[in-house]
């Protein structure tokens, strides 16, 4: 009897507590790419529901403890957060903090999103973003996605209404996995093979 393929999982973080923010739904693009994939599961992380500690602080936290469960239990890691003040947003870091060090993103796959209201994009954030994932070890997949000018991007019912937009989103998911196959998931990766020769 063959063994069944092996899944693939992808921690998907979204690094903000704003409510209502536009970014949600440029990472909903990239989700929404992974799950029409045979075999792959997402978990979503959002920091406002983790209740994370700054560091130093004493004690133990529920909230740490799913967050670096899921990190370490996946395969690779989608990542997007707003630009803020030329950088990433501050609850971004608080979730990479509270992955330790050594972190559980160390030697990980990762794939990064950006947004802005701005007419460059979250160019910034994405630079600072790469840093540190880098520092801690995580292997940071180059193309970003870049998304300028977020809030004409998305109709009330959170549409996408730029097609290059949806689509360089939905082309990150699939490069992430393309590298888990290849990389991080041999066997997974010539399952796929066998199964499309």
């Amino acid at each position: 009897m063959q063994d069944e393929a092996r899944e693939i999982r992808v921690a998907a973080i979204l690094g903000t507590t704003r409510p209502g923010n536009l970014t949600s739904r440029v990472l909903a693009l990239a989700v929404d790419e992974l799950l029409q994939r045979p075999g792959v599961r997402v978990t979503r992380i959002d920091p406002a529901e983790l209740d994370l500690p700054f560091p130093g602080q004493p004690g133990e936290s529920p909230g740490r403890e799913r967050l670096k469960a899921a990190v370490r239990e996946a395969d690779g890691v989608l990542f997007a957060t707003p630009e803020y003040h030329g950088s990433y947003a501050a609850a971004m870091k608080l979730v990479i903090e509270n992955l330790g060090y050594p972190s559980e993103l160390a030697g990980k796959p990762a794939a990064l999103i950006g947004a802005a209201s701005g007419a460059i994009g979250a160019v910034k954030a994405l630079e600072h973003l790469r840093s540190v994932l880098s520092h801690v070890g995580a292997i940071v997949l180059p193309g970003p996605v870049s998304v300028a000018g977020v809030g004409r991007v998305f109709d009330a019912e959170g549409r996408c209404l730029d097609e290059a937009v949806e689509k360089r989103t939905r082309r990150l998911a699939v490069n992430l996995l393309d590298y888990i196959e290849r990389s991080t998931c041999p066997a997974a990766g010539l399952e796929a093979f066998a199964r499309r020769g």
